[in-house]
């Protein structure tokens, strides 16, 4: 048996960066913030920030790319996949991302970031058509 899950709670520090592929797939990229936090042994308050790149496909990445903006709070599941790639000076370099299946908008209307209600959006893998009027805000 086999498991690729990720799922995480943070903040965007950007703004999705989106493009179209040559066979026309819309794709969007962005990163997401999350904190951890606890006490040393001495008492004292320590935090610990990890950045996560995330990549969406189809429908999900057009509505990343509509209503997400840097600083808002979302919910992100997904799977880890690492890329691997040659840089121009021959060196292999790797990256690991997940690539999201659905995403929750956190923030409540009415916060400086959030948008005007919550959403949950899936990736339609399945050949369904998220439309624009599907989505509840």
């Amino acid at each position: 048996m086999n498991l690729n899950k990720a799922m995480i709670i943070g903040r965007l520090t950007r703004d999705p960066e989106s493009r179209t592929t040559t066979s026309g797939q819309a794709v969007a990229s962005f990163a997401v913030a999350t904190n951890q936090v606890w006490k040393d042994p001495q008492g004292q308050r320590q935090e610990r920030v990890e950045y996560h790149n995330i990549v969406a496909w189809g429908k999900l990445a057009e509505i990343c790319s509509q209503y997400l903006n840097k600083g808002k709070q979302i919910y992100i599941e997904g799977r880890l996949q690492t890329r691997d790639w040659e840089g121009q000076d021959g060196i292999k370099r790797y990256k690991t991302e997940i690539v999201a299946d659905s995403m929750i908008m956190l923030d409540r209307a009415g916060s400086s970031s959030g948008p005007k209600k919550d959403a949950d959006v899936e990736n339609q893998d399945n050949g369904d058509d998220v439309k624009k009027e599907d989505v509840p805000f």
